[in-house]
């Protein structure tokens, strides 16, 4: 994969993580880090502003979450970012009690 990914490859490591592929994981983390920092912030852009949690706080607790879901069926890049949306939104609303 030279260059920018394309959503293929995206969503070829995608599936191949969803079988139980760690190397997988190990290749998309790169490729998809952006967007998920992207998200983040556009997320904290709406809370309080002295909040604690940090934009990459926010993508690192995410990750972690993911990581340990076991054997999803990833669709596609897209079902991947809106998992992880809305990973990032309960993340928050935990975070706010």
């Amino acid at each position: 994969m030279r260059g920018a990914p394309s959503v293929n490859d995206v969503t070829r490591l995608l599936q191949a993580w969803g079988k139980g592929n760690k190397e997988a994981l190990d290749r998309l983390a790169p490729l998809v880090y952006h967007e998920l920092h992207r998200i983040a912030g556009r997320l904290m852009a709406g809370e309080r502003p002295n909040h604690t949690l940090q934009t990459t706080e926010l993508v690192n607790e995410a990750y972690l979450r993911l990581v340990d879901a076991q054997h999803v069926n990833w669709q596609d890049r897209a079902h991947f970012f809106a998992l992880c949306a809305r990973a990032m939104r309960r993340i928050l609303v935990d975070h706010a009690r």
